[in-house]
């Protein structure tokens, strides 16, 4: 999560100078003027309580300044659920998911959606797969690369940590996930850059990484840059090609946060899973084309051989023997028993027709945006439903990041950012079509935008170029 200071510029100011947060007189419980002179300060703990309904007040009044979470076509995330899920969800905050000894039925649950997955994901013995629930695709990376550094670790004994430094090769266009992994573990980062075109990583220029140190390669399902899929069987069968003459065997890790609860559904006869021997393991997150809200990864391994048992650790001082393999400890249970009430709500036929119906919005919203005129699509939002597009090269009064301005003046929120090595010179808009983003959000979108371009156009240059180049988007 973002590092936040304390304070923001307030630390010159006298004590008595700092605003306290303003408090509506209606808000006091019995004398309706009084609250006036006992209104909070927002730096410390206040002296003493207040009444509930004051400090819901408080927060909810502060928080409708915050955007519309529908209208976030920056983000992968959930953005909405049925009312059924949000009751199950209140119901079961309260349950700490490490401890399975005293809430056994949630334990059960987790159990069930690892098996489904793995079942999902075609593993050779769904049965024999091993896996669990994280707070998200991040952690559930981190345990994935973990899994692989110790894995080769033990393979190369002999030479590390004294005279080898391990490496993970990945494209350039992966989450910041894994750069944190990389130096958090200390890891060599080896990523394939962009070229022309080519938007993510290329098989044989990431096979020509590898090396004796290498623990894994990095397949992405669903690039979160410009939502296309990384070709996963052909990168197995570059690391087959090496094998054959090298003797080097490197795993395949497909982190598959977004694609992984898409591709089974909309492209059942694309092969990126455990159906390729070389892919050790997968993660997904279940608060994004999981369909669940925010807090919930998941990350599988193929059999139980692939997850070094080190890194599990058992305690039982909450009642009972429990194995547990996160970064952190206690989280609620509340999201695995969302996830597993969107797999029984949904069944295969139910995430079918709604990622069907996401991936329809994104691609008659992406043909709108063509049709304009100014705009031309580097994806077309059928692999992920998401796709990236830019100015066509005759548009010199704007730029993309003055589309992503204007278009926050109607409550939309569209990213907009430069692509990394080797293609910095490109910088596109970015749009997530999530399950809740229905057509009638995305016509209204089309036409905000058609709205915009006669000022846009009459425009002397881009503002950027008197700005810097500013975004809302950090990758």
């Amino acid at each position: 999560m973002p590092l936040h200071k304390g304070a923001h510029g307030h630390e010159d100011e006298p004590p008595e100078e700092r605003r306290k947060l303003a408090l509506n007189p209606f808000f006091g419980e019995a004398d309706p003027a009084a609250g006036m002179a006992s209104a909070p300060p927002r730096h410390r703990l206040p002296d003493g309580p207040m009444p509930p309904s004051t400090a819901y007040g408080l927060v909810h009044d502060e928080l409708m300044l915050d955007g519309n979470s529908r209208l976030n076509l920056a983000t992968f995330v959930t953005t909405w659920m049925e009312p059924q899920a949000g009751v199950l969800m209140g119901e079961c905050r309260d349950k700490n998911m490490i401890d399975k000894d005293e809430y056994p039925r949630t334990a059960e649950l987790e159990r069930r959606c690892v098996s489904m997955l793995a079942d999902l994901w075609h593993a050779p013995d769904p049965a024999a797969a091993v896996g669990c629930s994280t707070t998200g695709s991040s952690e559930a990376c981190m345990l994935a690369g973990m899994a692989l550094k110790r894995r080769w670790a033990a393979r190369n004994s002999d030479r590390y940590p004294a005279t080898a430094r391990p490496n993970l090769v990945m494209g350039v266009n992966v989450q910041v996930c894994w750069d944190k992994f990389c130096t958090f573990w200390e890891v060599e980062a080896r990523q394939v850059p962009m070229e022309g075109g080519r938007f993510h990583l290329d098989p044989q220029a990431a096979a020509e990484l590898c090396d004796e140190n290498t623990i894994g390669v990095v397949g992405i399902l669903g690039s979160t840059f410009d939502g296309s899929y990384e070709p996963i069987a052909e990168l197995c069968a570059a690391l087959d090609a090496l094998q054959e003459h090298t003797g080097l065997d490197i795993p395949v890790h497909v982190d598959g946060a977004s694609g992984a609860m898409v591709a089974p559904f909309l492209d059942e006869d694309l092969v990126w899973d455990f159906r390729l021997p070389r892919v050790s393991s997968i993660n997904t997150s279940g608060h994004k084309y999981g369909l669940v809200y925010p807090g919930v990864g998941w990350a599988l391994w193929r059999t139980a051989a692939e997850l070094p048992e080190e890194l599990v650790f058992r305690v039982n001082y909450l009642g009972g023997d429990m194995p547990t393999f996160a970064l952190n400890f206690s989280r609620p249970g509340a999201q695995v028993v969302a996830q597993y009430y969107t797999f029984l709500r949904l069944g295969r036929e139910g995430y079918r027709a709604v990622q069907q119906a996401s991936r329809e919005v994104a691609r008659e919203l992406a043909l709108g945006i063509e049709s304009l005129g100014d705009f031309q699509l580097l994806t077309h939002g059928d692999e992920l439903p998401v796709f990236a597009f830019t100015t066509t090269p005759d548009v010199k009064a704007y730029d993309v990041f003055d589309v992503s301005r204007r278009l926050r003046e109607y409550g939309w929120l569209v990213p907009a950012y430069t692509f990394p090595a080797n293609r910095q010179d490109l910088s596109v808009l970015r749009m997530v079509c999530r399950n809740g983003f229905s057509s009638d959000l995305a016509e209204l979108l089309l036409g905000d935008l058609g709205s915009l371009l006669p000022e846009l156009r009459a425009q002397r240059h881009p503002l950027s170029h008197d700005h810097g180049v500013p975004t809302s988007f950090h990758h």
